[in-house]
């Protein structure tokens, strides 16, 4: 598989059109999305957090967990990583190193956003916002410690559910001016509030569609029309995967045996082709393994 340079693959897959970038929340899933065809793929903080701790997304994880898990996201696949990097896990000198951290691990880009410990998912209420000016200080840190590396950053505002709207719009257009490749407002629960962004935000930006809102009913086609160049889909895999798993269990805890699932489990065939179960095993065979 062609490795080389991430970034440059995904610029040029946003130079085509939308990039949709499903959530990964462990390298299995990142497999499955780059089986299915997708350019790009997003490791979701939320997802992170929920698979290596079995915990929600309140900034439990540490840097060198964040960029290890990124550095395992980019291994099993070829297709660019975008990482969350929440609000860089400190002060500049720390944002400095995880721009490196990442850089080294292999990522395509990385978004940091303007929450103040102790952060929280976007989604959630009680976020609480670091001044503008510092969230754009932050973001010209990032960039310059990216130096001439290719690596994406992406300026993340959480402003909208805390704040409001108008506030989210203008540190967007104020981050822009920081040197950064994308913006990207969370928080996002509307139709009514993707639409205000994509009118008042030029250039590009990215958008996250979160299951359970409003935004689900929005095609990529349709947000490629209203200006976007890459949207999430954080945490669709991950809903998923709990779901069926619960169902699983409950049937087994219920009859005894998982026999009545049979039908929404993978054959282990199928499992096999996902993990590259063949390719390890002709790599072996090729040298006496």
């Amino acid at each position: 598989m062609n490795r080389m340079n991430p970034a440059a693959r995904l610029r040029a897959a946003m130079a085509e059109g939308i990039v949709m970038a499903p959530g990964a929340p462990d390298p299995l899933t990142a497999r499955m999305i780059e089986q299915a065809g997708f350019p790009a793929l997003y490791m979701t903080g939320l997802g992170a957090t929920a698979m290596r701790l079995g915990m929600p997304d309140l900034g439990l994880l540490t840097q060198g967990e964040m960029a290890d898990h990124a550095r395992n996201m980019t291994r099993a696949v070829a297709i660019p990583v975008i990482a969350d990097a929440d609000t860089g896990y400190g002060g500049v000198l720390n944002i400095h190193r995880t721009v490196r951290e990442y850089l080294q691990a292999g990522v395509a880009a990385l978004h940091l956003e303007d929450q103040v410990a102790p952060k929280r998912c976007g989604q959630l209420a009680g976020i609480r916002l670091m001044e503008p000016a510092e969230g754009a200080q932050r973001l010209e840190a990032a960039v310059a410690a990216r130096g001439t590396d290719e690596m994406l950053i992406i300026g993340r505002t959480d402003a909208l559910p805390a704040a409001g709207i108008d506030e989210a719009l203008e540190r967007a257009r104020r981050y822009q001016d920081t040197g950064i490749d994308l913006v990207f407002v969370d928080g996002i629960k509307t139709i009514t509030e993707v639409e205000a962004i994509a009118r008042a935000i030029q250039g590009p930006k990215v958008m996250t569609v979160v299951d359970g809102t409003e935004t689900v009913r929005l095609t990529a086609a349709e947000l490629q029309q209203m200006g976007f160049s890459v949207v999430f889909y954080a945490v669709s895999t991950l809903f998923t995967m709990v779901r069926a798993v619960g169902e699983t269990l409950a049937e087994l805890k219920r009859a005894g045996t998982p026999r009545g699932r049979a039908g929404a489990m993978a054959s282990y065939a199928e499992f096999s082709a996902v993990v590259g179960l063949g390719e390890q095993q002709r790599w072996a065979e090729r040298f006496g393994g």
